[in-house]
Formats: C-alpha cells, structure tokens, sequence
C-alpha cells in the first residue's frame, strides 16, 4: 500500500510540474547513473543496424539486460534477430539474446533492483529480460 501511496504522489507533483518531467526521466538513463554500461547492436531484417546503451546485469554467472522503458525498439529487434553485439570494456562480444523464463524473470526482479522512482518515471512499464548467451 506504501508503494501504490508513494507513486500516486510521485505522479500528482510530476504532473504538477511537467514540462521538467522529460528532464528527470532523461537523468535514470544508465550512462547518467554511474554505473557500468554496455553497448547493444541489434539489427533489423533489412540489415540496418541500431546501437542502445543499456545497464548490463550480471546475475549468476550471466548477462541479462533489461527493457524497463515504453520506447523498446531495441527489444523488439532483439527478438525478431537473436543474434547481437555487445561493446563492453572496450571489447565486443557476439551473443544470442534468449527471451527470459517467467521463472527466471521473477528471480531478476527480485535481484536487480529497480527503484520505485525510476518505475514512475517510465510509466510503471513492466521490465522485460533477456539473457545474452555468447556465440
């Protein structure tokens, strides 16, 4: 009930003031948070390739990544072409993207952490895992 309290005031002040709304959203991006990050190459059916910074989740010996916006372009070209790229620590790495279990999905998020503030400032989006398998 806290939750559910704590988002209903977080969504009446955002909308309060939202011409600062897309400024804050802009500041949960991964490069702007502190934390290491990755590069992900995804590619179309036509060849066109498309590149997206996202926080990497290293859980159990693997690399997950998450969908946690509305706007995932990027995830659903993953799953149309499993077959990705990877840029991390200088160093690119190919990998298959496997859709998540729902058990798998349940233990990430309980695991990975996501702040309530940030579920509010992606309009309560449900996160969506994939677990990146090296080729």
């Amino acid at each position: 009930m806290q939750h559910r309290a704590f988002a209903t005031l977080s969504l009446c002040f955002f909308a309060a003031a939202h011409t600062g709304c897309m400024t804050a959203v802009a500041a949960f991006q991964p490069e702007n948070i502190g934390g290491e990050t990755i590069v992900i190459t995804t590619t179309e059916a036509d060849g066109e390739s498309h590149e997206r910074v996202l926080s990497p989740i290293d859980y159990d010996g693997r690399l997950f990544v998450a969908a946690n916006h509305w706007p995932r372009a990027w995830y659903h070209r993953a799953l149309e072409n499993l077959d990705v790229s990877v840029l991390r620590s200088g160093e690119t790495t190919d990998y298959r993207a496997v859709p998540v279990s729902q058990e798998e999905r349940e233990r990430l998020l309980d695991e990975s952490g996501f702040p309530l503030a940030a579920y509010v400032f992606t309009g309560f989006a449900p996160r969506q895992f994939l677990r990146l398998d090296p080729r």
